[in-house]
């Protein structure tokens, strides 16, 4: 079985989001092969974790940028 190369994920959070997207309208169209379907399967986890990743980054980013500033947990409700 020839593995078709992933493309590295180094786009935007959207832009990973709009990949994987079309990566699960392909599998959930069916009329893939077994071949393809691994092979996208396989490109949806590393977007997924890469997905998960950009997101983390920016928690840590928000905690950074939030630390010290602290008088009382985020409740959303705030005007």
């Amino acid at each position: 079985m020839a593995e078709t190369p992933v493309p590295p994920v180094s786009e935007k959070y959207e832009e990973i989001v709009a990949r994987l997207a079309k990566v699960v309208e392909r599998l959930e169209g069916g009329g893939l092969s077994l071949e393809e379907s691994i092979s996208a399967f396989e490109e949806g986890i590393k977007l997924a974790r890469a997905g998960a990743a950009r997101l983390e980054e920016a928690e840590r980013k928000v905690e950074v940028l939030l630390e010290g500033d602290r008088t009382a947990p985020f409740s959303g409700q705030e005007k």
